[in-house]
């Protein structure tokens, strides 16, 4: 958890996963320890501090957005990313810029409903099972169990009536009647006798062995047929205007969603599926995990992991820090400045309308970043610039960061290929020669052609390997050593002939 991380510890875990960059790697690191140091102050004083954001100087692919990204991931934090270019000020074409807070609310409400989920999953798995066991072999039915199932069926009735009143455009006074009267009580169900006992007792053993059965997977290609959710009942339905109003990009929309209002009131409507037992552990034991959570409290537990845990990285900040004047008002430029403008309040702190409640940005923590080749952080409206007061510059990647990148993360590239690759039988096997080359042929490619730092590995290695992943399903030989003669014949034609290295590389 976040309070036994020290500052030193989070660095660490961020070295197994990104090479080099200490610098940011200490700022995040600090970010992060702070919002543990926050929660420890008193009421009054933990209102006052509010996150120190910051601002990521350096060029693409030297791991701006992966450090945010495991920072996050270590925290536990619900966190988005999204690019600043997306924004635009009102009157352009784009997304609002409260649309990244509503992202970053439902990213909170699947993190929030996994943990949720996984708490009740040994519950939702043992009434998953009873479910099954009540197909193969049903429990006899009393006579209030009956009545209670006429109910039912009353209900489902009414539920495909007011589905079926949306579907063909039906007028008010058309709308169907919820059945008001329940039918009269059941008579008392008579003592059981001798037989009746011992047949009750035969049938529990039966069923007892079913669910050992069920539970040990004998029966697991066995089909039964069950009943899940029809998701597709209610009609889909547009939104009734509201504070939140969808862009035109098909970003999130606002107001109230009828479709989920009236899937509230009206009672789900089952459909039946033949599928295995296997199948059906599944299905139904997401089905009865869903039921057991209680969906307003992971709504607002959500609220609160964002408001207070959230992490947004805005990505190409560099590509709005132009200022009106300094385009002349002509082009896309013309909206740089708007789009700075309106991304203030949110990093500032605000209240944004979502369709899970009001949420406040005031502590959540943003990492902006850019390349900054053209422009300058200076560039930034000042106000801005205010809201990101930690500046950190990344270091270019150089030939040893490549060769270090291929081999010593957790997630190494070397380590991806040869696991793909042994998935065919084929077991790859890289020589210091041949590593040592890689990462030179990648640093000799940035710095002779745009940079895109250990993006170039990618690209690299894929040109590298191509034939022989190609070919690995059929290839006689399961054993490949990768050296620096096996680089070479691969790589030279291309990097002599520059047009083409370019196009490929």
């Amino acid at each position: 958890m976040l309070e036994e991380l020290t500052p030193r510890q989070i660095v660490a875990e961020l070295d197994r996963y990104i090479i080099g960059q200490h610098a940011a790697k200490r700022a995040v690191a600090i970010a992060l320890r702070n919002r543990y140091r926050r929660r420890l102050l008193a009421d009054d004083l933990k209102n006052e501090v509010i996150p120190k954001n910051i601002l990521m100087i350096g060029p693409t692919g030297v791991g701006k957005t992966e450090i945010a990204r495991r920072l996050a991931h270590l925290a536990h934090a619900p966190f988005i990313k999204v690019e600043a270019t997306k924004f635009t000020e009102v009157g352009y074409v784009g997304r609002d810029v409260d649309s990244m807070i509503r992202d970053l609310v439902q990213e909170s409400v699947r993190i929030v409903e996994r943990e949720k989920i996984e708490e009740v999953q040994e519950k939702a798995n043992a009434r998953a099972v009873d479910q099954i066991v009540e197909i193969l072999q049903p429990k006899p039915r009393s006579r209030a169990s009956q009545v209670a199932g006429q109910v039912g069926q009353s209900a489902e009735s009414f539920a495909e009536a007011f589905s079926n009143f949306f579907k063909n455009g039906g007028a008010v006074g058309e709308m169907p009647v919820s059945p008001r009267t329940p039918p009269a009580p059941p008579p008392p169900d008579p003592e059981p006798d001798e037989v009746e006992i011992k047949r009750l007792e035969q049938l529990e053993r039966i069923r007892q062995r079913l669910k050992e059965q069920v539970l040990s997977g004998v029966r697991d290609n066995d089909e039964i047929e069950i009943d899940v959710e029809d998701n597709a009942q209610i009609p889909a339905m547009h939104m009734i205007g509201g504070p939140e109003g969808g862009g035109p990009d098909g970003g999130p929309g606002g107001g109230m969603d009828m479709g989920n209002l009236f899937s509230t009131l009206i009672p789900r409507r089952k459909k039946k599926r033949k599928v295995t037992i296997k199948e059906a552990r599944e299905l139904l034991s997401k089905e009865e995990a869903r039921a057991l959570i209680d969906q307003d409290q992971v709504n607002r537990e959500a609220i609160d992991r964002a408001e207070q845990s959230g992490i947004i990285f805005v990505d190409e900040m560099d590509k709005i820090a132009g200022r009106n004047g300094d385009a002349g008002g002509r082009g896309p430029d013309v909206s740089r400045e708007g789009v700075q403008r309106d991304l203030l309040p949110i990093i500032e702190g605000s209240t944004v309308q979502t369709k899970l409640g009001q949420v406040r940005t005031d502590f959540m923590l943003f990492i902006a970043a850019g390349a900054f080749h053209v422009s300058k952080p200076s560039d930034l409206i000042p106000e801005l610039q205010g809201r990101l007061p930690i500046r950190v510059e990344l270091d270019s990647l150089t030939k040893s960061d490549f060769r270090r990148i291929l081999t010593e993360p957790r997630n190494a590239l070397i380590k991806q290929y040869t696991a793909l690759l042994a998935t065919e039988g084929v077991t790859l096997i890289f020589e210091d020669t041949a590593i040592e080359e890689i990462a030179a042929i990648a640093a000799d490619i940035n710095s002779s052609m745009e940079n895109i730092g250990a993006r170039r590995l990618h690209t690299v290695m894929e040109r590298l390997l191509d034939e022989l992943s190609f070919e690995a399903p059929e290839t006689e030989s399961k054993t490949v050593t990768i050296d620096s003669n096996y680089v070479h014949t691969r790589l030279d034609n291309i990097l002599k002939d520059e047009d083409l290295s370019h196009y490929i590389l």
